[in-house]
C-alpha cells in the first residue's frame, strides 16, 4: 500500500515546472528508496510527504497540491493536525481559497493551530486585513490566541500602520505572559520602531530576558530610522557587552550611522572591531564600509578597501561610484561608471540616480541623452528617482522641454518627481511655472516633504510673492517642519529677498539648529541688502558658536568686505582660504578678485587671478569687471580675447562687464558692437541691466536721445535702475526736459527714494529754475519722503572712519578739509556756495 501511495503521488508531482519541482522530485525519489528498504512508519511518511507539500507555494501548482492532498485522504493518513495545517496553508499560498474555504470548517477548530496557519499565511502573501480578520474571527469563536500568532498579527499591524489596534493586541499579550517570548517580544519591538514609537520599543526591549541577535538588530534599526544616531550607538556599545555577538546586519546598522553622522572615528573602531571577527569581506558589511568611508570625505580608504575586496558587486560599485560624485570627483565617477560596463556588471536603476548628478555637474547634454538612450534600450525600470534625476539632468543642461516630456511620461503622481520639477523651474528662472506645478501637487492630494517647500519657496522669493510665501510659513508652521535647517534656510532667504530682512533675521535667530547652509544664506543676504557690516559681524558670530565656515562662507563675507571696501578684513579672510581648502574654489577666489578691484588694488587681484588653477566664467568675469571699473579698457578686452583663445564661453555677465568697460573709457561704438555681439553672434538675450549699461554709455557721451531711443526700444517695461541711469545722465549734462520725463517714471516705480528727487532738485536748481526746486520740496512733504544722508568712509590702518554729509564731528575734519579744497580747486572744482545753501535749507 505504501509503495502504492509513493508510487501514485511521484506520478502526480512529475508534472511540477523544472524550477519548481527539481527539489520535489528527487524528495520523492529519495524517499521511495529509503521506503523501500526500511518500510518507514506512517507518522514518517505524513511528516516527509508535509515537507514535500510545503514546496507547493504558487499558482502553477496548485492542481498538483489537490492530486497530493487526494492521496492523503485516499490513504487514511489526512486526520493529522499538523499536516491538516499544511495543506490548509498550500491551498492558500497557491490562491486555491475556495479549497482552503472548503477545507476550513473540517479542521479541529478548537485548537489555535488552523488559525495560526490561516493567519501566518495571510500575512506572508501581504493579504494583512485578511489576517486580522482572522484573527478577530478566532477570538470570537473563544479560540485563544498563543505566541505562534501575535508575531503575524503585529506584522499585519505594522504593514497596515495601524499603531492603535497593535497597542490593543499588546495588551493581550501582556495580559497573557507572552510578552517575554523572543519572537512576540521582536515583534512588538519592530510594530513600535516602524511607527516612530521608540520609548515604547525601548520598553518592551527592555522587560525581555533573552535577547538574540536579531531583536538588537531591530532595536539598533529603531533608533536609526528614528534619528537617533546617540542611542543607535549606545544600544550597539551595549550589546558589545552582552554576551549576544553582532552579526552582518548589525554592523551594516552601525556603520550607516557613522556614515550619516560623519562619525569616522568610531566608524574606524567599528571597521576595526568587523577585521577582528572575520567579517570586513561579508558583502553587506563590506558595503556599508565603502559608504562610511565616501560620505566622511575618506575616499583614499574607501579606494584601498574597494581594491582589497575579493568579490565586487553592483552594490558596491554603485557605493563606490555615489561615494565620488558626493564628494565633487566628477572624472572619477564617470572612470569608475566605464570600469563598471567593461567589467561586465550591468548598470541598475541605482547606478543611474547615483552616477547622473555627475553629467549634471559638467552640464552635458549630448552625454545625459546617451545614458538616457542607454536606459531605454536595455529596459531599466524607471522609478521614481531615476526620473527624478533624469529630470534634473535636463533642467541642468537647460533642455526644460525634454524635462517636461520625461515627467509627462510618468503614469503616478509621485513627491520626488513634483519636487525634481519644481526646484527644475527655479533653477531655469520659470517661478510662475513652479508655482504652477505646486498647484497642482496641492490639487492631487500629495502632501508636500520638506524638500518640496525649500525648493518652492525660492520662487516665492524670485517672484516677491511674500503674501504666498507667509502662507507656506504658516503651513510649514502648522506641520511642525520649521525644525529642519534646510527649511529655515529657505524661509529666511524668501523674507531677505522680498525686502523683509527684519523678519528673516527673526526667523534665523529662533531657529534651534542652524547649519553652515543656514549661516551663509543670511550672510549673503545681509551682504546683498546693503548690510555689509551686519554681515561682517555676523560671520563673526558664526565662527564663535563652532560653526565650520565653508567656501560659501568665505564668498559671502568676501563680498561683504568688497562692498564696505574693507581691505584689511578681506586680506584676513583671505588668509583663511590659503589654510583651508577653499583657496582652488573658483567663486570664492572671483570674489576675491572683485575685493582687491573696489579697494583699488589691481595687481593683487591679477595676482589672484594668475594663481587660479582652473579659470572658469565667474573668474574671467571678475578681472575683466575689474579692468573696466579702473578704466584699462585695453586690458579689459584683452583679457575678453584671451577668454576666447581658452575656449571659455562668455556669458551675460562677461558682456555686461565689457559694456561697462567701453562706458568708463567713453568708447561708445565699441560698446554698441559688443552689444550686437552678445544678442547677435552668441545669441544671448539682453537682459535689464544690460539695457541700463547701454543707456549709461550713451548718458556718458552726452548722446542723451539715444540714450531714451534705447529705451524706447526694450522688449520689457524698464525699471528705476535704467530711468535713473538716464536722469543722472540729465545732470552731468544739464537737459532738464528729459529729465522731467525719466522722474515722471522715476516717481511711479520708486515714489520713496529721496535719491531720485535730491537728483532732480539738483538739475532744477543748476539751470536757476528755484520754483521747481520748492515744488519738489513740498512733492517731498507730501509723500513723506525723509531724505537719508549720504555717507562716505576711508579705512586708515585698519581702521575704518565713517562720514555723513556737512559732519564735522571727527577730530581732523577741519584739517583735512583745509587740505583737500585747495586740491580740488587745482583740479577745476568751483564751489557752488548759493546751491549748498538751498539745499542745506530742504534738508537735503
Amino acid at each position: 500500500m505504501y509503495q502504492r501511495l509513493i508510487t501514485s503521488s511521484h506520478k502526480c508531482l512529475s508534472t511540477f515546472s523544472a524550477f519548481k519541482c527539481k527539489s520535489i522530485h528527487s524528495n520523492c525519489e529519495h524517499f521511495t528508496n529509503q521506503l523501500v528498504s526500511s518500510h518507514k512508519t506512517d507518522t514518517a511518511l505524513a511528516s516527509h510527504l508535509g515537507s514535500i507539500l510545503e514546496a507547493c507555494a504558487d499558482h502553477s501548482v496548485l492542481q498538483q497540491g489537490r492530486q497530493v492532498h487526494s492521496q492523503f485522504i485516499l490513504n487514511g493518513i489526512s486526520d493529522n493536525a499538523a499536516l491538516g495545517a499544511k495543506i490548509l496553508g498550500m491551498y492558500v499560498l497557491c490562491g486555491g481559497f475556495i479549497d482552503a474555504g472548503n477545507m476550513f470548517p473540517r479542521l479541529d477548530l478548537a485548537t489555535s493551530l488552523p488559525w495560526n496557519r490561516m493567519i501566518r499565511v495571510f500575512a506572508k502573501m501581504g493579504l494583512f486585513r485578511f489576517a486580522l480578520l482572522f484573527y478577530f474571527k478566532m477570538l470570537s469563536c473563544g479560540i485563544r490566541p498563543d505566541n505562534h500568532t501575535f508575531p503575524s498579527v503585529m506584522k499585519a499591524c505594522s504593514a497596515l500602520g495601524n499603531l492603535r489596534f497593535g497597542k490593543l493586541v499588546h495588551d493581550m499579550i501582556w495580559l497573557m505572559g507572552c510578552e517575554i517570548d523572543v519572537f512576540v517580544g521582536s515583534s512588538l519591538v519592530k510594530l513600535y520602531t516602524e511607527n516612530r514609537c521608540i520609548d515604547e520599543a525601548r520598553y518592551v526591549f527592555d522587560k525581555m530576558s533573552q535577547r538574540d541577535c536579531v531583536l538588537w538588530n531591530v532595536m539598533l534599526n529603531g533608533y536609526v530610522t528614528c534619528g537617533e544616531s546617540d542611542n543607535a550607538t549606545r544600544a550597539f556599545k551595549e550589546m558589545r557587552i552582552s554576551e549576544t555577538k553582532p552579526n552582518s546586519v548589525t554592523f551594516a546598522c552601525i556603520l550607516s550611522v557613522c556614515a550619516v553622522e560623519a562619525m569616522t572615528d568610531f566608524g574606524t573602531q567599528v571597521h576595526g572591531v568587523v577585521v577582528s571577527v572575520g567579517l570586513e569581506f561579508d558583502p553587506q558589511v563590506a558595503n556599508s564600509l565603502l559608504s562610511m568611508y565616501s560620505k566622511s570625505g575618506r575616499l583614499y580608504d574607501a579606494l584601498k578597501l574597494f581594491e582589497l575586496m575579493p568579490q565586487i558587486n553592483l552594490v558596491t560599485w554603485n557605493g563606490m561610484i555615489a561615494g565620488h560624485v558626493q564628494n565633487g570627483f566628477m572624472n572619477e565617477a564617470l572612470d569608475l561608471f566605464r570600469k563598471m560596463i567593461l567589467s561586465g556588471v550591468k548598470p541598475d536603476e541605482i547606478t543611474f540616480s547615483s552616477f547622473l548628478p555627475s553629467i549634471c555637474e559638467v552640464a552635458s547634454i549630448k552625454q545625459g541623452k546617451e545614458i538616457h538612450g542607454y536606459i531605454i534600450r536595455n529596459g531599466v525600470p524607471l522609478d521614481a528617482f531615476l526620473k527624478s534625476a533624469l529630470i534634473d539632468i535636463y533642467f541642468k543642461c537647460r533642455d526644460v522641454k525634454m524635462a517636461c516630456k520625461v515627467f509627462k511620461e510618468n503614469t503616478a503622481a509621485d513627491v520626488v518627481m513634483f519636487t525634481a520639477m519644481i526646484s527644475g523651474y527655479v533653477l531655469n528662472g520659470i517661478s510662475h511655472e513652479a508655482l504652477e506645478k505646486f498647484r497642482w501637487l496641492i490639487q492631487e492630494k500629495i502632501i508636500p516633504n520638506t524638500v518640496t517647500l525649500s525648493s518652492i519657496l525660492p520662487a516665492c522669493a524670485d517672484l516677491a510673492a511674500l503674501k504666498l510665501g507667509k502662507e507656506l510659513h504658516c503651513y510649514i508652521l502648522k506641520n511642525g517642519l520649521d525644525g529642519k535647517c534646510h527649511v529655515g534656510s529657505a524661509i529666511t532667504d524668501m523674507y531677505a529677498k522680498c525686502g523683509r530682512l527684519d523678519l528673516a533675521y527673526k526667523i534665523f535667530k529662533r531657529m534651534s539648529e542652524k547649519d553652515v547652509v543656514c549661516w551663509n544664506s543670511m550672510i549673503t543676504r545681509y551682504s546683498q541688502n546693503g548690510k555689509p557690516e551686519e554681515a561682517i559681524d555676523l560671520f563673526r558670530q558664526m565662527a564663535i558658536e563652532g560653526v565650520k565656515h565653508d567656501c560659501m562662507s568665505l564668498s559671502a563675507a568676501l563680498s561683504a568686505c568688497a562692498n564696505l571696501h574693507a581691505l584689511h578684513y578681506g586680506k584676513e579672510i583671505h588668509s583663511l582660504m590659503i589654510k583651508d581648502s577653499c583657496r582652488s574654489d573658483n567663486i570664492a577666489e572671483s570674489v576675491l578678485i572683485d575685493l582687491y578691484a573696489k579697494c583699488g588694488n589691481l595687481d593683487f587681484a591679477r595676482t589672484v587671478f594668475d594663481m587660479m588653477q582652473r579659470k572658469q566664467e565667474a573668474a574671467w568675469n571678475s578681472m575683466i569687471a575689474a579692468y573696466g571699473c579702473h578704466g584699462h579698457l585695453k586690458d579689459s578686452l584683452a583679457l575678453f580675447h584671451e577668454m576666447l583663445n581658452n575656449k571659455i564661453k562668455p556669458d551675460h555677465v562677461t558682456f555686461l562687464a565689457i559694456i561697462s568697460a567701453c562706458g568708463h573709457a567713453g568708447q561708445v561704438e565699441a560698446g554698441i558692437h559688443y552689444f550686437h555681439c552678445m544678442t547677435e553672434e552668441y545669441g544671448i538675450p539682453a537682459r535689464m541691466e544690460h539695457y541700463a549699461c547701454m543707456v549709461d554709455l550713451f548718458g556718458r557721451a552726452g548722446r542723451l536721445n539715444k540714450a531714451l531711443e534705447t529705451i524706447n526700444s526694450m522688449p520689457f517695461a524698464p525699471d528705476a535702475g535704467v530711468w535713473g541711469t538716464l536722469l543722472g545722465a540729465c545732470r552731468v549734462h544739464g537737459n532738464v526736459e528729459l529729465a522731467e520725463v525719466a522722474s515722471s517714471h522715476l516717481f511711479d516705480l520708486d515714489p520713496q527714494n529721496s535719491g531720485y528727487y535730491v537728483l532732480l532738485s539738483n538739475i532744477h536748481a543748476d539751470a536757476g529754475q528755484w520754483g521747481n526746486v520748492n515744488k519738489i520740496r513740498r512733492l517731498m512733504k507730501e509723500r513723506g519722503v525723509q531724505k537719508i544722508p549720504g555717507y562716505s568712509w576711508i579705512e586708515l590702518n585698519n581702521i575704518t572712519h565713517l562720514f555723513v554729509a556737512a559732519d564735522e564731528s571727527h577730530s581732523e575734519s577741519a584739517q583735512m578739509l583745509n587740505i583737500l579744497l585747495p586740491e580740488l580747486e587745482k583740479e577745476g572744482y568751483i564751489p557752488q556756495p548759493c546751491l549748498s545753501m538751498h539745499l542745506q535749507a530742504l534738508g537735503m
